[in-house]
């Protein structure tokens, strides 16, 4: 014996939609338009070009301290003894040109702030 349940009466669901076009955009969406829109191939490609760059580096860095540390001994090194160790080889490995336009940025944001 079945019979046939009335259903319950709930009032209507609001539309997404609407809802979403009263709402501002969300960080994640603005970053998203921001990328899409603002970043053109060549930038994308330096960047993973950069990114590259520095996954060696810091692999280069972990190679030099695995081996100064294999020919000192573990409980010998501290931790200023790396960086003495690494410090000139990360400032060798800094294009000069980096470096002039890291220095006019530090300048030119100095003389901002100074002002």
């Amino acid at each position: 014996m079945s019979y046939k349940r009335s259903s319950i009466n709930r009032p209507p669901t609001p539309d997404v939609d609407k809802d979403r076009e009263n709402q501002e955009p969300t960080l994640q969406e603005i970053i998203n338009i921001k990328f899409h829109v603002g970043i053109s191939a060549f930038e994308f490609r330096d960047a993973e070009c950069m990114a590259a760059h520095y996954a060696t580096f810091f692999f280069i860095v972990y190679i030099c301290i695995r081996a100064y540390t294999r020919k000192k001994g573990r409980s010998n090194v501290t931790v200023d003894d790396l960086v003495h160790v690494i410090t000139p080889k990360g400032r060798a490995s800094v294009p000069d040109s980096v470096k002039a336009e890291l220095l006019q940025r530090i300048r030119s944001f100095l003389g901002s702030a100074t002002t």
